[in-house]
């Protein structure tokens, strides 16, 4: 299955610089301090499209790497979304880290999944006892039906979700479940205890 990329920037106006401005520096001017000023003026508007361009063809890059490392995801579900750092996408694209975190710093890709922040596909993870890579998200999701399927008599406990999750070979302490548990709003198995 292959995923097409477009950046949704119909919305932004185009940048250019006047034609009588352009026409000016062409034809050129007696006043030679009008000539420069003009010169100057062109070169800054110029290096900011430049840079403007050079920022939607880095987002671009950055989205269509994403979708290449998580494609799994995008075709079964939170289950396989991989753990991702900006490290590893910046060393596939050549670029710094600190770029691809601006790149996607409130920025969203609209999926078959849904609309996510690109933020989203950068989690931790851990590896399987196969050699699988779970993210902290497919796990926070497995914990999630763990507790939508438990006795609510006998509900989980954060020790007995680490050893069902180790039965899958996700291997996690049981801090590490509780944790994730806070995060997603699961409160205590007492808490979730019904009489």
């Amino acid at each position: 299955k292959e995923y097409i990329i477009t950046a949704s920037d119909g919305g932004t106006p185009r940048l250019t610089i006047s034609p009588f401005y352009q026409r000016l520096l062409r034809t050129g001017t007696d006043d030679e301090q009008l000539t420069s000023f003009v010169k100057g003026k062109m070169d800054s508007a110029l290096w900011l499209i430049r840079s403007i361009e050079q920022r939607r063809l880095t987002l671009y890059r950055v989205a269509t790497q994403i979708v290449k490392l998580q494609q799994a995801f995008l075709e079964q579900g939170i289950k396989h979304l991989k753990p991702l750092t900006l490290k590893e996408v910046a060393s596939k694209l050549g670029i710094h880290e600190s770029t691809v975190s601006r790149a996607t710093s409130n920025k969203y890709i609209q999926t078959p999944r849904g609309l996510f922040p690109l933020k989203f596909f950068f989690s931790s993870g851990v590896t399987g006892a196969g050699g699988e890579n779970y993210s902290s998200h497919s796990i926070k999701n497995y914990l999630q039906e763990l507790v939508e399927r438990e006795d609510s008599l006998k509900p989980f406990s954060d020790q007995q979700m680490a050893g069902i999750l180790k039965g899958k070979g996700i291997v996690i302490s049981r801090r590490t479940v509780a944790k994730y548990r806070e995060e997603i709003g699961i409160p205590p198995s007492y808490r979730r205890r019904r009489i």
